[in-house]
C-alpha cells in the first residue's frame, strides 16, 4: 500500500497522522510511505527522523496526494485538500461531517473512500479512535477553563480550587462520557466543587463508584441543567451523539442568565456544539464573550498539546492503519464491522446515518455500497 501523511494546514493544528515509529511499523510490512515535509517538525518528530523510519519525504501536500492510496490524517481536510482528492483515494482520519454541509458536498463529489476515527467502533460499542482525543479534551477543558476564569481573561476572577476560608469553584460537567470522566478527574484535582449530569444511569453509578463523595452526579433533566448551569463558574459541554450533530442543551436564555464572567468550554464543538451561542473558534483567537459568558469552543483542542496528542492517536490508529495497508482497504472493511462503522463517504454516497440525517441527505448502508464495488 502507499501511504500518504500531509502536513495539517488548519489553525494551530501540529498534530501529525502518522509518527515515525509508526511509519517503522509499516515500513517492515514493506508499505511504501510519503510523508510531507516539515509534517511533524513543530512536535519534534523532524524529516531525519522520517527518513531514518523508512519514509519518502515529499516537498508538498501535491506530491503526497499524487503518490498515495491511504491518506492518513488527523483533522478534517481543509477545501484546498478536498481538491486533490479522486475515488482512488481512501481518506482516514476525523471527519465530523455532521455541521460542515460544505466538506460533506465536497467528499461526496470526490469518489474517495472516507473513513471518521470518530465513527470506527469497538465490541463493547465504544469509540477507541474518539476516546484518546476526548481523554486530551476532558482534561484541557478545566486546564483552559480554570485560565478563562481569571479577570484578565474575561473571567469571574475565581480560582477553581479555591483557598482556605474561601469556597471553590463550581463545575459543572454535562455528559460523564471519556470527556466528563477525564474533565472530573482534573476537576476534583484542582479541588473545585464538581457536578456530573447525564441521562444514562449506568454512567451515573460508575462515575459515583469511581470518584464517591468528590462529586455530584444528577440525573439531567431539563430543570436539573437549568439550575446547575446558571450557579456554575465553569460550565464544561462533552455531550456526545456518535456521527450525529450535538443536542443544543444550553439555550441562549440560559446564557443570559448566567453568572458575569463564567465560563463555558463547549468540547461538543466539533459536532456542532452543545449550547445555542457556541460556534467554532481556533487556538488563535480561542475565546469570545456572549452576554458576558466567555465561550471557549476551539474545534481543535487536542492540538494545543501536539505531542502528547499525536501520541496518544498513533496508539489507537495504528492497527487500523495496519489492517487498511495489510488486507487493502475493501477487504478490511468487510472483515471488520467495527472500522466499517467508521466507513462515512464512498462512491459518492452517505454511509453513516447520523451525517445523513443532520443534513437530510440520502443513506446507504455500508454494507450495500461495498457489495456494489
Amino acid at each position: 500500500m502507499r501511504i500518504g501523511v500531509p502536513r495539517e494546514i488548519k489553525n494551530h493544528e501540529y498534530r501529525v497522522g502518522l509518527t515515525p515509529q509508526s511509519v517503522v511499523e509499516l515500513r517492515a510490512l514493506g508499505h511504501q510511505l510519503w510523508v510531507e515535509t516539515q509534517a511533524g517538525a513543530a512536535i519534534g518528530f523532524s524529516d531525519a527522523d522520517y527518513a531514518k523510519a523508512g519514509a519518502q519525504i515529499a516537498t508538498d501536500a501535491e506530491q503526497v496526494f499524487a503518490e498515495a492510496q491511504l491518506i492518513v490524517k488527523v483533522k478534517e481536510p481543509l477545501a484546498s485538500e478536498r481538491v486533490r482528492l479522486h475515488p482512488g483515494h481512501t481518506l482516514f482520519t476525523y471527519l465530523h461531517l455532521a455541521p460542515d454541509r460544505p466538506q460533506t458536498d465536497e467528499l461526496l463529489a470526490s469518489g474517495a473512500t472516507c473513513i471518521a476515527y470518530e465513527t470506527v467502533t469497538d465490541a463493547r460499542g465504544r469509540l477507541p479512535l474518539l476516546a484518546p482525543m476526548s481523554e486530551v479534551a476532558g482534561r484541557m477543558s478545566i486546564q483552559v477553563g480554570a485560565s478563562c476564569l481569571e479577570k484578565a481573561r474575561g473571567g469571574r476572577g475565581v480560582l477553581l480550587g479555591g483557598v482556605p476560608g474561601v469556597a471553590p469553584g463550581k463545575v459543572v460537567i454535562l455528559g460523564g462520557g471519556v470527556v466528563g470522566s477525564h474533565a472530573a478527574a482534573m476537576a476534583i484535582g484542582l479541588g473545585a466543587e464538581v457536578t456530573i449530569l447525564d441521562k444514562n444511569m449506568d454512567t451515573l453509578r460508575r462515575l459515583d463508584a469511581q470518584y464517591g463523595n468528590r462529586i455530584a452526579t444528577r440525573y439531567s433533566t431539563r430543570a436539573a441543567l437549568s439550575e446547575l448551569v446558571l450557579a456554575a463558574d465553569l460550565v464544561i459541554g462533552s455531550v456526545l451523539i456518535p456521527g450525529a450533530s450535538a443536542p443544543k442543551l444550553i439555550t441562549a436564555g440560559m446564557v443570559r442568565q448566567m453568572k458575569a464572567g463564567a465560563v463555558l468550554v463547549d468540547v461538543a464543538i466539533d459536532q456542532g456544539g452543545c449550547a445555542e451561542t457556541s460556534r467554532p473558534t481556533s487556538h488563535s483567537h480561542p475565546t469570545y464573550v456572549v452576554d458576558e459568558v466567555v465561550h471557549y469552543c476551539v474545534t481543535n483542542m487536542p492540538g494545543g498539546v501536539a505531542r502528547t496528542a499525536t501520541l496518544a492517536l498513533n496508539n489507537a490508529t495504528l492497527p487500523f492503519v495496519i489492517a487498511l495497508a495489510e488486507k487493502g482497504v475493501h477487504r478490511a472493511l468487510e472483515e471488520d464491522v467495527h472500522l466499517r462503522n467508521g466507513l462515512n463517504v464512498a462512491a459518492g454516497v452517505l454511509t453513516n446515518a447520523g451525517v445523513a440525517a443532520a443534513h437530510r441527505l440520502p443513506y446507504t448502508p455500508a454494507e450495500e455500497v461495498l457489495a456494489a464495488l
